[in-house]
């Protein structure tokens, strides 16, 4: 089942992390809680997810960006995208992409973007299966030491 997250997810949504990057450190309930709130509460914020007998197995969250160029159309932008280890290859993460592009299409945006930290063609592939092309601008970052 795809959804949005509601505020009984938060410590699924921090198991399922844990998944996306293994080496952090898990973030404490309390900690997250506040962050947790505003994101649901935003309305500019869609995070969804892949629910299977009450575990969270995948997950996106969908950013809408409000823009005064490209005719005052928004853009989207995904992050966070991340299926837990044991049900990877079964369709989640591109049902949860699915459901974001297609909450970013209703919303009018003139673009959705996605960037990934992987090296691994495997996961350039799956982003490329789900529709995104990696050929048409170049990423850059930049990140707070």
């Amino acid at each position: 089942m795809i959804r949005l997250a509601a505020p009984p997810d938060l410590a699924g949504m921090l198991d399922l992390y844990q998944h996306l990057n293994p080496n952090d450190p898990r973030v404490p309930e309390a900690a997250a809680e506040t962050a947790w709130r505003a994101m649901l509460a935003s309305d500019l914020i869609r995070l969804f997810v892949a629910e299977d007998e009450g575990l969270l197995v995948s997950s996106c969250m969908l950013v809408l960006v409000p823009n005064i160029t490209r005719g005052a159309r928004s853009f989207g932008v995904i992050e966070n995208v991340v299926t837990h280890a044991a049900y990877r290859g079964r369709g989640l993460g591109r049902a949860v992409l699915a459901a974001a592009v297609e909450a970013a299409w209703a919303a009018d945006c003139y673009k959705v973007m996605l960037a990934t930290g992987s090296r691994q063609g495997s996961t350039w592939r799956f982003y490329e299966g789900a529709g995104f092309t990696r050929a048409t601008k170049t990423h850059f970052e930049m990140r707070r030491g």
